[in-house]
């Protein structure tokens, strides 16, 4: 019985055409290499998108570490042009405190002793008198009409300072 199965089995394999033969298979063949294309061609398009990738977050990593430098530039800058600012107000509030304007002054209080000059050079009508303080101007200990240069006088604590039509005063 054995033969007879093997037998038949023999003759139906000689008479059955060959799978690898026919149509289906020959087109389903010409699928897979086609999509076999495909998909290489698809992991080298990613490996070139993924290398972009990589070169961009490299970049922007970069650019992001200079960004920081510079940050830190501008702070130091920033530091640097407050004490500047500061040290200009220092220097304008002392020039502003070492500056007689036209009006009388009481040396001491007002405006501190020391030896004051104008800051330009004045006309025929610039004015300028030393009194003793408390004395309303009748105690004249010097005074002056200016008809031009920068005037300089020396002034001490008890003393008041008139000046008129002079400009600006500034301590030497």
């Amino acid at each position: 019985m054995v033969v007879i199965v093997l037998g038949g089995a023999v003759y139906l394999g000689s008479i059955l055409p060959d799978p690898r033969n026919s149509q289906e298979y020959k087109s389903l063949q010409a699928d897979g290499v086609r999509l076999s294309g495909e998909l290489n061609k698809a992991k080298a398009d990613y490996k070139t998108l993924e290398d972009g990738m990589k070169a961009r977050e490299t970049r922007v990593t970069a650019f992001g570490q200079e960004l920081t430098k510079r940050e830190e530039a501008v702070k130091t800058a920033e530091a640097a042009v407050k004490t500047r600012e500061e040290a200009v107000t220092v220097a304008e509030k002392q020039k502003a405190a070492n500056t007689v304007r036209e009006g009388t002054w009481t040396v001491g209080v007002d405006i501190e002793p020391g030896t004051y000059r104008t800051d330009t050079e004045v006309s025929s009508s610039c004015y300028w008198g030393i009194y003793r303080t408390g004395s309303n101007g009748a105690d004249i200990i010097d005074n002056d009409i200016v008809s031009g240069g920068r005037p300089t006088v020396t002034l001490s604590a008890g003393q008041d300072f008139k000046t008129t039509r002079c400009g600006a005063w500034t301590k030497q």
